[in-house]
């Protein structure tokens, strides 16, 4: 990104009641940005403040944000990835939690009381949780697998309102990626999406580490927060970094070492993460890929 970045903030619902912050970043995509804003509207339970914001808009996107009475915004005339678009809305965030969701992604109903219910039960601030994504091929195993169509097009709403709710699933360890809720407290002390990895690729990840490194250790999936995930729709468009070296040259050790070992990725939720054992061959392959990131970065 070569040139001056301009960020413009519209902030104009004032509402008193709102639970949580719903920060959308989007990138000339305007049918599945509908879809998913509609299906916050119809399918949640609590009403919450929504941040869209913009890159480029050049698909009418900036247009029917601007029409929207209940959405919130901002703007930036190039596209400025995720991790900028997120610091960027942060700073009209007007409630006490943070949401990040995708524009590929459709909520379902109670998708949002389950996590209001967690947070409520958990008492205390010092957590990360995501919702649980179904997917028509499932991506990892925090992930649900259902055919409900693999664009909009395909997309069969009545199939996955009918049948969502009734998939096995259990929760899980490991929240790092979107739909994932923080304490606004927590976002600020350790500074938001770190920009090195923009656009993207690897920010999520790296938000857990520095979640991990400030103490966190409740890092959950919530079964019953249930999502629709289309599939990295603006991932298959941009450029993507080296984030994986980013990674390993930032913390010591690789995205999948610190999800696999630390977070545990995807397996039964069962208590407070603890310190792992970290394998002598783990901390020798930390090595010589610190020692590749001179090469590839």
């Amino acid at each position: 990104m070569n040139s001056e970045i301009t960020i413009s903030k519209t902030r104009r619902v004032e509402l008193s009641d709102q639970l949580f912050s719903i920060i959308i970043p989007s990138w000339n995509n305007l049918p599945y940005l509908k879809l998913c804003v509609e299906s916050i509207r119809k399918n949640s339970h609590f009403r919450h403040q929504l941040i869209v914001h913009v890159n480029e808009g050049k698909d009418g996107s900036l247009a029917w944000v601007m029409e929207q009475p209940d959405i919130d915004y901002t703007f930036s005339e190039q596209n400025i990835g995720v991790c900028y678009a997120l610091n960027a809305a942060r700073t009209i965030v007007a409630t006490s939690y943070m949401l990040y969701i995708n524009d590929d992604m459709y909520v379902c109903p109670g998708w949002d009381k389950a996590l209001a219910d967690e947070i409520r039960a958990i008492g205390h601030n010092n957590f990360f949780l995501s919702s649980t994504p179904i997917e028509r091929r499932m991506l990892s195993d925090c992930a649900i697998e259902m055919d409900c169509g693999s664009d909009l097009a395909s997309f069969d709403e009545e199939k996955l309102l009918k049948g969502f709710a009734a998939l096995p699933m259990h929760d899980w360890q490991g929240a790092t990626s979107p739909p994932n809720i923080v304490h606004t407290d927590t976002w600020d002390l350790v500074g938001g999406y770190s920009i090195e990895f923009s656009p993207g690729l690897y920010s999520d990840p790296d938000f857990s580490m520095k979640l991990w490194k400030m103490g966190i250790r409740l890092f959950k999936g919530v079964e019953k927060s249930r999502v629709y995930h289309f599939g990295s729709i603006s991932l298959k468009r941009i450029k993507t970094n080296k984030g994986y070296y980013t990674f390993i040259a930032k913390w010591g050790i690789s995205q999948n070492t610190f999800t696999g070992s630390f977070l545990r990725r995807g397996q039964p939720y069962d208590g407070l993460l603890t310190e792992p054992q970290v394998s002598a061959g783990q901390k020798i392959k930390s090595v010589f890929k610190q020692l590749k990131t001179v090469f590839y970065r």
